[in-house]
């Protein structure tokens, strides 16, 4: 079965239309203002504007309040909510007020990391690995660290799941290959700078993924 992928932390034009044309499934829009890839909810209803029906728009937050939703959702055109730092009990209730395929995000160092995975059962849809940041930065994501993907060997997930953490054109074939991800999401890995994209590197990624 295809691997599905979703480019993260989009905001131009030219950075969507790249990821379109090279098949990604989902994009991201960030909501989250310490990050370099935020937008505003007016920004993020323009770009989804061009999103073909079958590319869906993600949104990224970190532990929203329900106004930040409920703005993001009716305003943003969101097809789906990606929530960080987020308890499962919160998540259940963004699930509920979103009325939005909810992701939520587990960030793992270590084996035992993936045990909060199963505490989202019920009140996530999808759950996404991504790299645990240290301790105090300002953003959960976004910063180009992967964590050992052995780690996933042998996992039983509860719920549908999304690789993320560090994949890059030149990694991501190996990570498909070693961990299976049916979903594969990357953001600084198809940067020139930070909230950068660099269309080229969209485009290879993408085509990394094809090949895999």
């Amino acid at each position: 079965m295809p691997v599905s992928t979703k480019i993260c932390g989009l905001s131009t034009p030219e950075a969507l239309g790249a990821a379109i044309a090279g098949g990604a499934s989902h994009v991201g829009f960030v909501f989250f203002p310490p990050s370099p890839r935020h937008l505003s909810f007016d920004r993020a209803a323009a770009l989804a504007s061009l999103l073909p029906s079958h590319v869906r728009a993600v949104g990224v937050f970190v532990d929203p309040d329900d106004d930040t939703i409920g703005q993001a959702v009716t305003t943003g055109r969101l097809d789906a909510v990606q929530l960080h730092r987020t308890s499962p009990d919160r998540t259940a209730h963004i699930r509920r007020l979103s009325a939005r395929e909810t992701w939520a995000a587990v960030a793992v160092k270590a084996r035992a990391d993936l045990h909060a995975a199963g505490h989202y059962v019920g009140a996530a849809d999808r759950i996404l690995y991504d790299a645990k940041t240290p301790d105090g930065a300002a953003l959960p994501g976004g910063m180009g660290m992967r964590f050992d993907w052995a780690l996933l060997d042998g996992s039983s997930h509860p719920l549908p799941w999304v690789l993320s953490g560090g994949l890059d054109p030149n990694n991501v074939g190996e990570a498909i290959r070693r961990t299976g991800a049916p979903i594969v999401d990357v953001s600084s890995g198809v940067e020139s700078a930070p909230g950068v994209k660099d269309v080229d590197k969209i485009a290879a990624f993408l085509q990394a993924v094809r090949r895999s």
